[in-house]
């Protein structure tokens, strides 16, 4: 199976090229003082690179062998092209786990700093406080790429259309960017009893999500936690529009080649949540001897390079974080050289997998929601 049509990676965003077209569609009425937008650049300025440097130095002072100068480093694709045309940012804040009071703050710096991309969910629980961030910023609409996903209590197709709404109204927006299936698993309504044909066949899900496309709510569709059986399940039916991508736990513990490969020879393009690691898994990743010595050596940090090598790898990175100089260290992404690349790749897929997000028990399934991959 092959989809029609494949994403495309871009080359790295013009800024000013950008910012200018955004300028030029923008009503004359609504643009903001110039002396406004003069002290907000040099705020930014001066604080930004502060922050992410003194975490930076941190780490950096203890690298015993001489530092390049990053600014010699080659940049990564800013962006990669869905089969609708859309270009998605190709890196995102995640907002999962990010609590009220907390998490706008997250994305009013986010923003600042330059991210155009957030990952939010309904079952998240923070859309609205997302949404006041949003809100509050001078980022017009059309420069950002915001994601939600379908709650596993709403894949009957009557039940749909409420649920968007509802993300939709608590975002502050009459569209989404991009919509999920969340999970392979469908609920009844209003419980957490397996709906067992919506599960074993989600077309009617897909086909509902389809119209709501063409209806001008959604811009593109895809999936989430899906394992290559169940992708090839529902794309074995005949589909107006092709999942543009599918969002999973993928980091060097869970790096998971065979379904990356796969996915690449299809078309069809990977989210990786959890890039850091899940849970207690991010003061391991960074303390991994390769990505250590690799940081050393091109003078940027642990998380950059496992940030980096997630991009290179030709996925979409959604790290997640409420501390603002860490948001902004995982903004910047550089080209590992390929025997680094090489090296990571090697150590990441020498180990056995370790997935950590499995809810299959905790829902009392009767199957694994990743058996037969």
């Amino acid at each position: 199976m092959s989809f029609s049509q494949k994403y495309h990676q871009l080359p790295t965003f013009d800024k000013d090229a950008g910012e200018q077209e955004s300028l030029q569609r923008r009503d004359p009425r609504k643009r903001r003082s110039p002396f406004l937008i003069i002290a907000i650049i040099m705020l930014l300025g001066l604080s930004i690179p502060c922050i992410r440097m003194a975490r930076s130095r941190a780490f950096l002072s203890a690298c015993n062998s001489p530092q390049r100068n990053t600014s010699t480093l080659a940049s990564l694709p800013s962006h990669y092209t869905l089969p609708s045309g859309d270009k998605i940012p190709s890196v995102a804040l995640g907002v999962w786990q990010a609590s009220q009071g907390e998490v706008g703050n997250a994305v009013k710096t986010a923003l600042s700093t330059g991210y155009r991309h957030i990952d939010g969910a309904w079952i998240y629980r923070n859309e609205e406080e997302v949404g006041q961030a949003l809100k509050a910023s001078s980022v017009p609409r059309e420069e950002l790429w915001l994601t939600s996903k379908l709650w596993n209590t709403f894949h009957a197709p009557e039940d749909i259309e409420g649920a968007l709404d509802q993300s939709l109204t608590k975002l502050g927006t009459d569209y989404l960017d991009l919509y999920l299936i969340h999970w392979p698993v469908a609920f009844k309504q209003g419980t957490t009893v397996l709906d067992e044909d919506l599960t074993a066949d989600p077309y009617p899900t897909w086909q509902k999500l389809e119209e709501l496309v063409d209806k001008g709510k959604i811009r593109n569709i895809g999936i989430s936690n899906f394992n290559i059986r169940r992708i090839q399940n529902l794309t074995a039916n005949n589909l107006k529009y092709q999942p543009a991508v599918n969002q999973v736990e993928l980091n060097f513990w869970n790096p998971q080649p065979e379904l990356l490969q796969w996915s690449k020879e299809n078309g069809l393009l990977l989210e990786a949540y959890s890039p850091l690691g899940s849970d207690k898994q991010v003061g391991k990743s960074l303390s991994v001897p390769e990505v250590k010595d690799i940081a050393c050596k091109l003078g940027i940090t642990p998380a950059q390079v496992i940030i980096s090598w997630s991009v290179q790898r030709g996925t979409i990175v959604l790290p997640k974080s409420v501390t603002p100089s860490r948001i902004a260290e995982n903004l910047a992404v550089f080209e590992l050289p390929q025997e680094d690349f090489e090296r990571l790749e090697t150590a990441a897929t020498s180990h056995p997998p370790q997935r950590v997000v499995n809810p299959s028990a905790g829902w009392k399934l009767p199957f694994d929601v990743f058996d037969g991959q």
